[in-house]
């Protein structure tokens, strides 16, 4: 973690104004938000769209335990009582105090990014890494121009490899984290429709993710779905320079897998480059190509397949992401909450498909936020997807999702517009027989039906 004097914060934020006496304070860690204040922090305060952090400077410096702020030159009532570095504008002084600080460090940066799948990816290779290397990896999902570089100042100074998720909404956001963490490799997962409503197609989600490789030098490294056409357009129209390695089902990728087996709440499955088999113990194929993406960066880093094993058997991953829970009724919930589009969708039901020791599966899925103008189409389309061979109801839930319910070919489908009659009726139906996967963008919060079912 940051531990530095203020007067070392000053210039690396190229402040000014801080007061002689207090030049000699260290601070020890940094926070953006009043809330989350340990004793000993500096804190930054941000201009947010409805609330100014300055406006709890004082409070968290002369009652919290912070030991200095710092203050946005043009906004008015800078206190003079407390260690003060006053700076041109705090969300780049921020950013430029986390790039002074990884410069500190001997650390190898991993950024990751992708339509789908960037923080499951996150998970298992930090997971891998960690079998070698001391790691810092993203968490939850800091991923954004805040999230990144709180990250990275949250490294310890023994950090050998930070593994970075980086986030976006639109065009330029990615070459931003890029430019800041200046990556040693530079990994996309996947291209979907996840942002379409703000980039307006999936061409232009691809131009975005690309950015990703803006910070990258020549002698990094470049990791990406080789099956996606829209990126090899994009390495065609640049030719960049840097080394890259393609994953991807096809055969004609770096790394691609020549077996997927379903066992046991987890996955097997073997690559081209190996003769051993690897155990990942989490469900679905989309996240087996994601432990391969993992694979083809480990193995950059000189980690042998054996280490790769056990580091893929003692995954940590964040929450509501394929996370299997069991209801009160006995019942396994595949709880993947945390965000939904059409391809990811498609990848869980996929999935669902292949769980053949069940009796009776269910799926509930919640609105696909975030898809633009063709928001209801794409809605009726993964309704008009679902197979009614391996699906025995679909449960749906918001505005978007009933058109999901209304082209649903499955005998028994229904949409509910309340969560604990959705709950009730889904536990009226089910048994320790059944499997049930429950699905939704992050506004949705699904997660509460799977609370009422514990």
């Amino acid at each position: 973690m940051f531990r530095g004097s203020l007067k070392d914060v000053q210039d690396m934020v190229g402040g000014k104004g801080l007061a002689v006496q207090f030049e000699n304070i260290v601070a020890t860690g940094v926070t953006i938000d009043s809330r989350t204040v340990c004793v000993g922090n500096l804190y930054i305060p941000i201009i947010g769209a409805r609330v100014d952090g300055h406006s709890f400077v004082q409070n968290v410096v002369t009652v919290d335990g912070c030991v200095a702020t710092l203050w946005q030159q043009d906004v008015p009532g800078m206190p003079t009582d407390i260690p003060v570095i006053v700076v041109e504008d705090t969300k780049k002084a921020l950013q430029e105090l986390a790039m002074a600080y990884k410069e500190t460090l001997k650390m190898k940066i991993v950024g990751i990014t992708g339509s789908n799948g960037k923080t499951s990816t996150k998970d298992i290779l930090a997971s891998i890494l960690a079998t070698r290397y001391q790691v810092h990896k993203t968490l939850g999902n800091f991923n954004s121009e805040f999230g990144m570089p709180l990250t990275l100042l949250m490294a310890s100074n023994n950090t050998e490899i930070a593994v970075l998720e980086m986030g976006m909404r639109g065009h330029g956001q990615i070459k931003l984290l890029s430019d800041m963490a200046k990556p040693d490799v530079s990994m996309i997962t996947c291209i979907g429709e996840a942002h379409i409503e703000e980039l307006g197609s999936r061409e232009n989600i691809s131009i975005a993710k690309f950015e990703i490789t803006s910070g990258l030098s020549e002698a990094g490294l470049f990791v990406y779905h080789g099956d996606e056409p829209l990126l090899d357009l994009r390495i065609a129209e640049v030719q960049p320079n840097f080394k890259m390695i393609p994953f991807g089902e096809a055969a004609t990728n770096d790394y691609y897998p020549t077996s997927i087996e379903v066992v046991d709440n987890g996955m097997t499955f073997k690559i081209n480059q190996s003769d051993l088999e690897f155990r990942l113990s989490v469900l679905g194929k989309h996240n087996v190509m994601n432990a391969i993406a993992a694979i083809a960066v480990a193995r950059h880093f000189d980690v042998s397949f054996e280490d790769i094993q056990r580091g893929l058997a003692n995954i940590e991953m964040s929450k509501m992401r394929m996370e299997v829970t069991q209801a009160k009724n006995g019942m396994m919930i595949i709880d993947d909450t945390y965000n939904s589009s059409p391809t990811s969708v498609r990848a869980t039901l996929d999935l669902l498909y292949t769980l053949d020791s069940y009796t009776q599966k269910i799926v509930i899925l919640g609105d696909m936020l975030e898809l633009g103008d063709h928001e209801i189409t794409y809605h009726q389309t993964i309704g008009a997807e679902i197979d009614k061979q391996q699906i025995d109801a679909v449960l749906t839930y918001g505005s978007l999702a009933k058109h999901i319910a209304e082209q649903s070919k499955v005998p028994l489908t229904k949409h509910f517009d309340d969560k604990p009659a959705l709950a009730a009726y889904l536990e009226s139906i089910s048994d320790d027989k059944t499997v049930c996967l429950v699905k939704g963008s992050r506004g949705m919060a699904l997660e509460e039906v799977i609370g009422l079912l514990k």
